[in-house]
């Protein structure tokens, strides 16, 4: 016996694949494992067969096209492609976020491809597959450019490897926001995106804060946001909220930035023995480094026209925009990049550097 892969074309019909894997059973052939593609010419069957080792490749295009399929591509395949497609999926998922510059290998591998170029600034903006080849958008710049001579691509497969190259950039981009930053005292913190689990530590910072710097973060006397607020923040639907760490591992800063639209409102709250030693600002330049990444028009702080160290952050920032003020409270606007001569903006929340 031996193993093949067949992929052919039905109609997408009530009872026309089982009229393909009749003929398929006539001749012997057994069938391992089948997706089914659909497409807008029809549904593409993809079958993993065991056969007879008598037949040939044209004893299998006979068998498809006398159980009405069409376009028949049938080739030789090894015994690691029993393992089923979501199987092999997840464990390239899985390899790409150990290392993410094995993308190239993990596209070659899940798409059977002979050749994955990528190039640094697209020549057109079509993305997508057709017959002879796949373009896939890279979401740090450029595209990646797949082809292979047989089988046509397909939109699922077009969809499956997209994710694979969404995935590796967001290991990426993650790795590049774990830093470890120098405070003007020599003082070592580490800084990355919040993930889930850090929400009892962020609650447990929150507690040793004074009531005044919780006040100067949430712009009101209460005790500061509830449990469930606090996981929103932690994981806000835009934007990003980074944490920072000292050398045992305790969590001593958050930072919010939360985007609505192309504005995006960002807030600081450090705990009160870690105030005054650059920790804020140092948090406050990469909000506005990833809403300059993220296109957005500004940042825009909430704070208390007496909350100087706050203040202070934000001119360390740039230059302000508009600044208007309601009693105690000051929105400040910090304008983070222009299209045609307009300065963007984006909003941000009050804190305590």
């Amino acid at each position: 016996m031996a193993l093949w892969r067949i992929r052919a074309t039905v109609d997408d019909r009530p009872g026309y694949l089982s009229v393909l894997t009749a003929s398929l059973a006539l001749k012997s052939v057994n069938i391992l494992a089948v997706q089914v593609h659909t497409t807008e010419a029809g549904a593409i069957d993809d079958f993993l067969v065991d056969a007879p080792d008598a037949l040939t490749e044209a004893d299998l295009v006979a068998a498809v096209e006398r159980g009405r399929g069409r376009d028949a591509w049938v080739g030789r395949t090894e015994a690691r492609d029993l393992a089923d497609l979501p199987t092999r999926a997840l464990g390239l998922a899985s390899r790409l976020v150990r290392d993410p510059d094995s993308l190239g290998d993990a596209l070659s591998a899940l798409l059977g491809a002979d050749a994955v170029i990528w190039r640094p600034a697209p020549g057109h903006n079509r993305y997508g597959a057709d017959r002879g080849g796949m373009r896939l958008v890279d979401p740090a710049g450029g595209a990646y450019e797949i082809s292979r001579p047989a089988p046509a691509f397909t939109p699922a497969e077009y969809a499956r490897a997209q994710a694979l190259v969404d995935l590796a950039a967001t290991v990426v981009r993650h790795a590049a926001d774990q830093v470890t930053l120098v405070l003007p005292d020599a003082t070592e913190v580490r800084v990355r995106p919040a993930v889930a689990d850090d929400l009892t530590a962020i609650s447990a910072m929150h507690g040793r804060c004074s009531s005044r710097s919780r006040q100067r973060r949430y712009l009101t006397a209460t005790a500061g946001p509830s449990p469930s607020q606090l996981a929103r923040l932690t994981d806000p639907t835009r934007g990003v909220t980074l944490v920072a760490l000292a050398d045992d591992g305790r969590l001593v800063a958050m930072a919010n930035l939360v985007a609505e639209g192309d504005l995006g409102e960002v807030a600081v709250l450090v705990e009160d023995a870690w105030q005054r030693r650059g920790l804020g600002t140092a948090l406050l330049r990469r909000l506005v480094a990833h809403g300059t990444r993220a296109g957005y028009a500004a940042l825009v702080a909430h704070t208390y026209a007496d909350n100087r160290p706050m203040l202070s952050a934000l001119r360390r920032l740039g230059p302000f925009g508009d600044v208007d003020r309601d009693g105690a409270l000051l929105t400040v606007t910090l304008p983070l990049s222009s299209d045609q001569g307009i300065p963007h903006v984006v909003r941000a929340t009050s804190g305590t550097p």
